[in-house]
């Protein structure tokens, strides 16, 4: 069986509130650049971009 070496998680923050809402994994090798994602915001009440962070 192959290991996931190559998937990290990463938190997902709110770009209003900057509350981290969400975690996720990405492959480092095929995503090297920071994710956004439009996601729910429970402060907001809305959906909000979300950034990833370190």
């Amino acid at each position: 069986m192959a290991a996931k070496k190559d998937r990290i998680v990463i938190h997902l923050a709110c770009t209003g509130c900057k509350e981290r809402n969400y975690t996720t994994s990405k492959n480092k090798r095929n995503d090297p650049a920071r994710l956004e994602f439009k996601k729910y915001c429970r402060r907001e009440r809305k959906v909000m971009l979300h950034r990833e962070t370190k």
